[in-house]
């Protein structure tokens, strides 16, 4: 089947990073191609695997999602059973690197196997930046690949050392204000993530892995589109020194936020949630990956006390923290209009709740989109990552404010927090002004037809390119 046939489907091979972040909108990404009628191939660790919600029946049937799964080497260090991010503390990452790096053989199998067929072998493989060792595989077997981005935004700022940078004068020409924007504890744990982790193991740093997979890539694919951030993503192209594609935003299907809502009804937060008055409650989640140290926990505890909202908070445990890391009667003085739960949470059904009027989050991507998508206004507090550029972003287009931080060291305080829950929760002008510019961003997730273009002309230029490389 030539692969230049407009009616002909595509074989595309997946493989996300092993973070929850990723895999759950990549997952998305593959049903969506499966719907079209294309097939793929979704790699990823049996475990990992084994923890995705079920596939939507339209990418269960022919053609279909196939799940691939490749097990991930044992590592000393690395607790058995531990294969994506959230299984593991920050300290063991390093171990979690050294075992990623080992998918390399077998995933280097798997595409030589399918590649031996003319009837199996991809026409594309999509990974996230840090697989350089899937880049390898692809250039050796003659298939492009589609890096994985995240947003221009976080491209922007992470592309500040000269040798990932094509051309350094396009940061110089960039204002000198967005450079002071970004806060030097920022800064420093941004340095300590592009050259840390693989490398303290006798790996590659991430830097070092993004740069190998971008060299190798045919092109770039963005978890974003001009109308989500107008501002960064003419920037993208240049900065990368490759074409980008823009895939949307991803957001969940309809059929699978109503799964999520019927799955999460019964839940003591819904049912919590039930009993509170209409945009009357903040929810507070800063995701599982890099919890609060317990400082911060206490600081933030105290600040949503000080503020008086109602609110529902889902508590990872801090690091370092005993088996109450709340402060001493903090339940005790806030049980009539707060709730605290340390488990799993149904966040897609607390999200679409009447009682919520706004979310204290971490700012992860797949977080901000699900709270947008119900127009949210937001109380952001960045921990790690793309989490700072999103934040700013979400800032810049007033759907919120940021917690106030101590600019050198990231430190908070609990009428920090309060100033800011009760700007978007309690004041009544701001939060008008908070709440009009969520439903700009709003008017921009929900739009399915947006979405659904970008995901039908994400498969015209795969299609276009794989007919020009097998001619």
């Amino acid at each position: 089947m030539d692969a230049d046939s407009s009616s002909s489907p595509l074989r595309v091979v997946v493989v996300p990073w092993l973070a929850f972040g990723h895999l759950l909108p990549y997952l998305e990404l593959s049903e969506r191609l499966a719907e079209r009628g294309h097939s793929v191939s979704y790699v990823s660790t049996p475990r990992n695997l084994a923890r995705l919600p079920p596939l939507r029946p339209a990418a269960a049937a022919a053609p279909r999602v196939d799940l691939v799964a490749l097990p991930l080497p044992r590592v000393d260090g690395l607790p058995d059973g531990a294969e994506s991010t959230n299984d593991i503390s920050y300290s063991d990452r390093k171990f979690h690197w050294k075992a990623f790096d080992g998918l390399a053989a077998p995933f280097a199998e798997f595409l030589a196997a399918a590649c031996a067929d003319e009837a199996t072998r991809p026409h594309w493989i999509i990974a996230d930046c840090f697989h350089h060792w899937a880049a390898a595989a692809a250039l050796d077997h003659k298939v492009p690949l589609a890096m994985l981005q995240p947003t221009a935004a976080s491209v922007a700022t992470a592309l500040g050392p000269p040798s990932v940078q094509p051309d350094a004068s396009v940061v110089e020409e960039q204002p000198a204000a967005a450079a002071r924007a970004v806060p030097r504890y920022e800064r420093e744990g941004h340095a300590a993530l592009i050259t840390g982790h693989g490398a303290s193991s006798g790996g590659m740093s991430v830097i070092q892995r993004f740069i190998l997979t971008k060299d190798r890539c045919t092109v770039a694919a963005m978890r974003s589109c001009i109308e989500w951030e107008p501002e960064s993503f003419p920037l993208a192209e240049t900065l990368l020194g490759k074409p980008v594609i823009p895939l949307g935003l991803l957001p969940p299907s309809a059929d699978g936020a109503r799964r999520a809502a019927a799955q999460g009804a019964e839940h003591a937060t819904v049912r919590w949630l039930d009993a509170q008055p209409p945009d009357s409650v903040i929810y507070v989640a800063l995701g599982s990956e890099v919890p609060l140290r317990e400082e911060q926990a206490r600081e933030l505890a105290l600040g949503l006390e000080l503020a008086g909202t109602r609110f529902l908070w889902a508590l990872r445990k801090p690091i370092g923290a005993d088996d109450d890391p709340l402060p001493a009667g903090f339940q005790e003085r806030t049980s009539g209009r707060g709730m605290v739960t340390t488990g799993w949470v149904p966040q897609m059904s607390i999200l679409a709740h009447a009682a919520v009027g706004g979310f204290l989050t971490h700012c992860g991507r797949n977080s901000l989109i699900e709270s947008l998508l119900f127009g949210h206004p937001l109380v952001m507090l960045p921990i790690y990552g793309d989490q700072g550029p999103n934040a700013r972003q979400m800032a810049a287009k007033q759907v919120g404010l940021q917690v106030a931080r101590n600019q050198d060291d990231g430190s908070f305080d609990r009428h920090g927090v309060s100033s800011a829950v009760r700007a978007v929760m309690v004041d009544e002008e701001t939060r008008r002004g908070f709440v009009a510019g969520a439903a700009k961003m709003q008017a921009v997730v929900a739009d399915t037809e947006l979405h659904d273009r970008y995901i039908d002309e994400f498969v015209e230029h795969l299609r276009s390119c794989a007919a020009a490389s097998a001619n």
